[in-house]
C-alpha cells in the first residue's frame, strides 16, 4: 500500500469515526497502488533469469507396479545460465532452481490444474505480488508472472502452493520444488559442490492398494495434521544414497505437511550443522540430533572418510515426545464428548505415529575417493540484531497459539483474505520484537507443537522460555533446535514462548504469518501483517 493511499484511508476512517480494527478488511482495489510501488521499488527491468513453471496433473512411478497420479511443477529455462533449472529424475517433485544473489528473476507460472493455484517463494524476501499471497492465486488455465531480485544470502529455499484452503492438499499431491541460492561469501568457502552437494527433501505419504495417494480420511487427520505411513526422500521410498568415502554437503528440507523429524545417524555419529533456513551459520555446530519441523531446512557437513566400501549408515528419526495433544499431559480428555475422545485417541493410532523411530534413508559407500577438504571454522558473517533496537522494544507483538475445539487460531483470530488488526500493522523499514506464545492453559490437553512461519525477511531467534510442567517432554527435543542462524520457520512447543527479532524492509503490502502444519494453515491458523510506509 502506498503512503498516499494509506493516508487517504486513515482520513476516510477518521471522517467515519471508525477505528482501524473495525474496518481492517482492506478492499482489493486499495492495494493496486501498493502492488505497483512494490514492483517499482526493485526497479525490475529485463530479467537475468527467466523460468517457466507449469503446475499440472501427471503420473510418476513411486512404488513398484502401477504409476501414481500426482500434481507436479515442471520447469523450463527460458533465459539464464545453463544448470539454472534441474529436474529430479522420476520424481513428482518440481525442479531445483539454482539462483545467485543479485540476479533479476522472472517466473512465468501457468496453471494447468483443475483449480486455482499460486506459488510461494518460501524464505525469499520478495515483493508481495511475487510472494504467493492467496489473494493473487490464478484460475485453471490462467498465467501469471513473479518478478523479483534475489536479495537473500546463499541458502536452501523452496517453492510450494499457497492457495486459499487448498495448500495442504496441493502440496501433498506433489507441488513443491527447491531454490538453491549462492553468493560470493559462500563461493569463497571450500564446501562440497556439484555432485557432492546433495539436496534431500523428506516427506511422508500414504498409498492405497492401487499405488494411489491416500489423504485425509477423518477430521482428526486434519486437526492434528496429516501423517503418512511411508517416508519418501526426493519422492522415493526406501531411499538409498550411493556415496564415495569423502565429504558431502547434505541439504535437508522437511517438505512434509505436518510430520516433525528428530534426525540421528544410526551409529551414533554426531551431525555437523553448517546451515539452517536462511543459509550458513557463523561457524559449524555439532549436535547429537537435529529437530526438523515442516518447512525447516538444515545443511550438514557429512564426512564419510574412513568408512569402507560396502558399509552402510542409516539416517533415522528417533523417539521424542510432547508435540501432540495429550502426550504426557494427562487428564486432558475430561469434559470432552465421547466422539471427540475417540477422535483424539485415534490421532495417536496412526500406523507411523509422530515421535516414533523409523529410517529416513540409507547412505551406502560404493567407492573410495580421496578428499583433503577441511571443515571451515568460520562459515559466514551474521549481523546480530539487538532487542533494544526494535521499534517496539518495550512492547513485543505477542501471537498466542490456540487449538480449542476444531479451530486452530492466532490471537483468537482466523484467516481473512485481506483483513488485518491494529496490532498486525507494521511500519516499513523497522526491526520488530515478536513472540509466539503456546500456553493456552484453559485448553492444556489440546496444546500441540506449531512450526510458525513468517513471510518476508529471515528472522533471528532471541530466546525460548518454557512454562513449568512441560520440562520432561521438552527435554526430548530441546537440544535439537538450531536457533543461532537465520530462520523463517520456528517450532514452538506446548508451554513455550519463543521470542524473535525480524526486520520488515523494502516492500509494503500483505505478508502472511501462519502455522506450517499445512492442515492447520488450511484451517485458517494464518493471519496477515500489513507492512506500510
Amino acid at each position: 500500500m502506498s503512503e498516499a493511499t494509506d493516508l487517504s484511508r486513515r482520513r476516510l476512517l477518521q471522517c467515519l469515526g471508525l477505528g482501524a480494527v473495525a474496518v481492517a478488511g482492506v478492499p482489493e482495489w486499495l492495494f493496486a497502488a501498493g502492488e505497483q510501488s512494490s514492483q517499482d521499488h526493485q526497479g525490475q527491468s529485463e530479467p537475468d533469469v527467466e523460468i517457466g513453471i507449469t503446475a499440472q496433473p501427471t503420473e510418476v512411478p513411486i512404488l513398484s507396479g502401477r504409476p501414481t497420479k500426482v500434481w507436479k511443477f515442471s520447469g523450463e529455462l527460458i533465459k539464464g545460465p545453463p544448470g539454472t533449472v534441474k529436474d529430479i529424475p522420476d520424481s513428482y517433485l518440481g525442479p531445483i532452481l539454482r539462483l545467485r544473489q543479485g540476479q533479476k528473476v522472472r517466473i512465468r507460472f501457468h496453471n494447468k490444474l483443475p483449480e486455482p493455484c499460486v506459488i510461494h517463494q518460501h524464505g525469499l524476501h520478495v515483493p508481495e505480488k511475487a510472494d504467493g499471497h492467496p489473494r493473487h492465486q490464478i484460475g485453471s488455465g490462467e498465467t501469471s508472472a513473479y518478478e523479483f531480485t534475489v536479495l537473500d544470502r546463499a541458502g536452501a529455499y523452496w517453492f510450494h502452493p499457497h492457495t486459499n484452503h487448498r495448500t495442504a492438499e496441493q502440496a501433498y499431491y506433489g507441488l513443491a520444488g527447491l531454490i538453491l541460492v549462492t553468493d560470493t561469501e559462500e563461493q569463497l568457502l571450500d564446501l562440497p559442490r556439484d555432485e557432492y552437494d546433495i539436496p534431500l527433501v523428506i516427506q511422508d505419504r500414504s498409498f492405497d492398494d492401487r499405488n494411489q495417494l491416500r489423504y485425509i480420511a477423518h477430521m482428526h487427520d486434519r486437526w492434528r495434521g496429516f501423517l503418512g505411513d511411508r517416508i519418501l526422500v526426493n519422492g522415493k521410498p526406501d531411499f538409498v544414497l550411493p556415496l564415495a568415502t569423502r565429504v558431502y554437503r547434505l541439504r535437508f528440507l522437511n517438505g512434509s505437511n505436518s510430520r516433525i523429524y528428530k534426525l540421528v545417524w544410526s551409529d551414533g555419529s554426531p551431525l555437523t550443522v553448517i546451515g539452517t533456513d536462511g543459509g550458513l551459520l557463523e561457524s559449524p555446530e555439532i549436535r547429537n540430533y537435529v529437530m526438523l519441523a515442516p518447512g525447516e531446512r538444515v545443511d550438514l557437513w557429512a564426512d564419510f572418510r574412513g568408512r569402507k566400501v560396502g558399509e552402510e549408515i542409516t539416517l533415522r528419526s528417533t523417539v521424542f515426545s510432547g508435540v501432540m495433544p495429550m502426550m504426557g499431559m494427562g487428564g486432558g480428555m475430561m469434559g470432552m464428548g465421547r466422539g471427540m475422545r475417540g477422535g483424539m485417541m485415534g490421532m495417536m493410532g496412526a500406523s507411523l505415529p509422530q515421535g516414533t523411530e523409523y529410517p529416513i534413508l540409507t547412505a551406502r559407500m560404493v567407492r573410495e575417493e580421496p578428499d583433503q577438504r577441511v571443515l571451515p571454522r568460520r562459515l559466514s558473517q551474521i549481523q546480530r540484531y539487538r532487542p533494544q533496537d526494535a521499534a517496539n522494544a518495550q512492547k513485543p507483538r505477542s501471537i498466542h497459539l490456540s487449538m480449542r475445539g476444531m479451530s486452530p487460531r492466532l490471537n483468537g483470530r482466523s484467516f481473512e483474505l485481506t483483513r488485518v488488526a491494529e496490532d498486525e500493522i507494521i511500519p516499513l523499514n523497522t526491526l520488530q520484537l515478536l513472540e509466539f506464545v503456546n500456553r493456552d492453559h484453559r485448553a492444556r490437553g489440546m496444546m500441540m507443537a506449531h512450526p510458525m512461519h513468517i513471510h518476508g525477511q529471515q528472522f533471528q531467534v532471541l530466546k525460548r522460555e518454557m512454562a513449568p510442567g512441560f520440562e520432561r517432554q521438552y527435554a526430548s527435543v530441546s537440544q535439537g533446535f538450531l536457533d543461532n542462524g537465520w530462520k523463517d520457520t520456528v517450532l514452538v512447543m506446548p508451554g513455550e514462548k519463543v521470542t524473535i527479532l525480524k526486520r520488515f524492509d523494502h516492500f509494503t503490502g500483505l505478508y502472511l504469518y501462519h502455522c506450517h502444519n499445512l492442515e492447520h494453515e488450511d484451517l485458517d491458523m494464518m493471519r496477515n501483517f500489513l507492512v506500510q510506509a
